[in-house]
């Protein structure tokens, strides 16, 4: 890095270059951890919240327990995820690793959706589930498999995927994933439920449906 603002200073000073700030960052962690401290708003930000004062750390911020705890999947999709982020356990602040329980009812599925700043590693701990992820354009290409208890799958990092129970009985998978805030954006629910919403004619166009149609998927999913 040291090298890097020399040739920086150079380069500037050869072209005769006013020097107005020089911005750079550490890719490897200059501590052993960086509590989030939600309540610390004033502090310096490391790509995630404020440090907390290491002195006042304590076992509980890096423990969380519930994942035996089976998620209610009374829902329209038959699912339910229960994370463990960041916001669950402060620890994981900057080290760039979070995880998640899903439940699934019989037939029940994770509808399409990507995870903007992870890849997800996906285990099977009770059912069958048929996964999949999308390729991007030009291909579109959809890779899927069928998975058992004790299977893996990996979802790349931004690619639409989903999960869907195939119906033998209840299902329930852990997943990975690499990054402490990871992000979702449900493919249905941010197309037709934004706020404001997308223009009725731009959704038309884009799906070769007429209004009436986008209207009545507007309404099913503007308060998903």
């Amino acid at each position: 890095m040291a090298t890097l603002i020399t040739i920086l200073i150079g380069f500037f000073a050869a072209f005769n270059l006013s020097i107005l700030s020089v911005f750079s960052y550490e890719p490897a962690p200059l501590q052993d951890f960086c509590v989030a401290d939600p309540s610390n708003q004033g502090s310096v930000r490391v790509n995630g919240m404020a440090c907390k004062n290491p002195l006042f750390v304590q076992a509980d911020d890096f423990y969380y327990s519930g994942l035996h705890i089976p998620g209610d999947t009374g829902n329209s999709y038959g699912y339910r995820v229960s994370p463990v982020t960041v916001y669950q356990i402060p620890g994981l602040n900057t080290l760039g690793l979070s995880m998640m329980r899903i439940d699934y009812a019989q037939w029940g599925s994770n509808p399409p959706h990507t995870h903007p700043r992870a890849t997800e590693i996906f285990t099977v701990l009770e059912g069958t589930l048929q996964v999949g992820f999308i390729t991007s354009d030009p291909l579109n290409r959809l890779v899927t498999k069928v998975l058992q208890r004790g299977d893996v799958f990996v979802f790349p990092v931004g690619l639409v995927h989903f999960q869907r129970n195939m119906g033998h009985s209840n299902a329930t998978a852990i997943a990975a994933l690499s990054s402490q805030n990871p992000g979702v954006i449900s493919i249905t629910n941010s197309i037709f439920g934004s706020t404001p919403p997308i223009e009725t004619e731009v959704l038309a166009q884009a799906f070769g449906v007429d209004n009436k149609t986008v209207h009545l998927l507007k309404k099913k999913f503007i308060h998903v």
